[in-house]
């Protein structure tokens, strides 16, 4: 269903993976644990998610970066991470 509306004439629409950040916070960890960001991420095809900013200092990531999504493996599980484009 989807949210607000309760609509259930819904279709799948192929992701191009490319988005924008929308908002971003830093997690701060005792160290020697690295510190890490969590962001939400406007998807070119409108939706928005959340998920880490890989490739850079969890500081480094901004507002309105253009970034590129990835697959990886953590924890023996894919998980979806974006990269700066």
């Amino acid at each position: 269903m989807a949210p607000g509306t309760g609509e259930t004439d819904l279709e799948f629409v192929a992701a191009s993976g490319h988005g924008t950040v929308y908002s971003t916070t830093v997690v701060r960890q005792k160290p020697p644990t690295p510190c890490y960001n969590v962001a939400l991420i406007d998807l070119a095809e409108g939706p928005r998610m959340m998920a880490r900013v890989i490739g850079l200092a969890a500081d480094d990531v901004r507002i309105g970066m253009h970034v590129k999504a990835r697959i990886i493996e953590e924890e023996g599980a894919p998980l979806v991470v974006f990269e700066p484009a």
